[in-house]
């Protein structure tokens, strides 16, 4: 149902489908034969880096990189339901761009509205080209996935500002070449907030990894101990970094369907049980619907933000139930695959072990799922904030 409570239908249409036969044609040309049990090694893997640059590149070849970018800016100029698209075969099939899909859902379209003609000419054509990797400097101690209270500090000296503080949570930060980093320029919560697109092999920066089950280097600490950075490769004006983060956020979330992931991983678990005639239990198939529900009702609540988009809309305080619809959904998966078939994450299914890896870290990923309920409880319940 859509705001006005009309049925809304979410088919896709035949220009849609030979979209995504497209991008399920590239993959079957281009993945290896042993992809599912090389996926596993984790997103941020250095093997999985070095693929993607290779894999990225052959999609920039075929015009299936950025298709939905503007065609001012090389791309197609499609729309909301073609970028969904891309990112639903991508990460069903286990996302073989590895962190390459941030470049493209929301870096670059970022860098597009609000990077200054020398950013662009600087960091567009990598993105382009499929080599670039970058992280995101968000999440900070004490403070998770809460913006307005982060604490690293820009101190402006001239010509130059000088960044102090700690980072965490910070996937790809181990091999990324740039750094999108929010810092603190002043004391007010939200005005104060300035990014900064920073090298990450400018001197001051320490990146450990955060060792953890999801895959080799895929979350870190990151120090910034004095480290200099030039003011033009500031984004946007001091204290913009709360209005250019909303537009970012955006992108990012319409390009990371979690939930599509989940419900392929669900299709597969079920199937191994219907092998070996162990899904006729009646707990076993209530579990497995009760997932499919979830996953269902995760990619609703996502399509009708879509559809908010395609119309214009403005996409608010929804955004946070969508996404908290689809931690539960990955949540739920992982706990079915974890009870049902244990032997899979022990190696029997490098498809589920793969999803697993994922799935474990959908309430940290892109805004921590508390931080969703805060935002749920606020702004789409109403309830009062408790006094601290």
């Amino acid at each position: 149902m859509d705001n006005q409570g009309h049925a809304m239908d979410f088919a896709w249409d035949d220009a849609q489908l030979a979209f995504r036969e497209s991008l399920t044609g590239f993959l079957a040309a281009h993945l290896p034969q042993d992809w599912e049990a090389f996926s596993q090694a984790g997103p941020a893997s250095a093997a999985l880096t070095e693929y993607a640059r290779g894999f990225c590149g052959a999609l920039a070849g075929e015009g299936l990189l950025f298709p939905h970018w503007p065609t001012e800016a090389g791309g197609k100029g499609l729309g909301p339901w073609e970028q969904q698209s891309l990112a639903e075969v991508m990460w069903a099939a286990g996302e073989p761009r590895g962190g390459q899909y941030m470049n493209v859902n929301w870096i670059g379209p970022t860098l597009l509205r609000y990077g200054s003609t020398a950013q662009q000419a600087r960091y567009l054509p990598p993105i382009t080209e499929g080599k670039a990797l970058w992280c995101q400097g968000f999440s900070e101690p004490g403070s998770g996935s809460d913006l307005a209270s982060l604490r690293t500090s820009a101190v402006r000296e001239g010509d130059t500002y000088r960044v102090n503080g700690q980072k965490i949570w910070t996937s790809y930060a181990g091999l990324a070449d740039t750094c999108f980093l929010l810092t603190r320029t002043s004391e007010d919560k939200k005005r104060g907030i300035t990014i900064l697109l920073v090298p990450m092999d400018t001197p001051g920066i320490t990146v450990r990894q955060i060792p953890s089950l999801i895959g080799a280097g895929d979350i870190h600490e990151v120090f910034f101990d004095d480290v200099i950075v030039p003011a033009g490769q500031r984004l946007g004006e001091e204290g913009q970094a709360w209005e250019i983060v909303g537009f970012s956020l955006t992108n990012e979330r319409l390009g990371i369907p979690r939930f599509h992931l989940a419900r392929a991983a669900l299709d597969r678990g079920v199937a191994m049980l219907q092998a070996r005639d162990a899904f006729a239990r009646e707990a076993v198939r209530i579990e497995a619907a009760r997932c499919a529900g979830l996953c269902e009702a995760a990619r609703n609540a996502s399509y009708a933000i879509i559809q908010t988009r395609v119309e214009g809309g403005k996409v608010g305080s929804e955004a946070s139930s969508a996404r908290y619809a689809t931690v539960m959904a990955e949540r739920a998966v992982c706990e079915f695959v974890a009870e049902f078939l244990p032997e899979a994450l022990a190696g029997a299914s490098p498809y589920l072990m793969m999803h697993h890896q994922r799935g474990i870290v959908a309430g940290i990923a892109a805004g921590a799922a508390e931080i969703q309920l805060n935002i749920i409880a606020s702004d789409v319940l109403g309830l009062p904030r408790e006094p601290r």
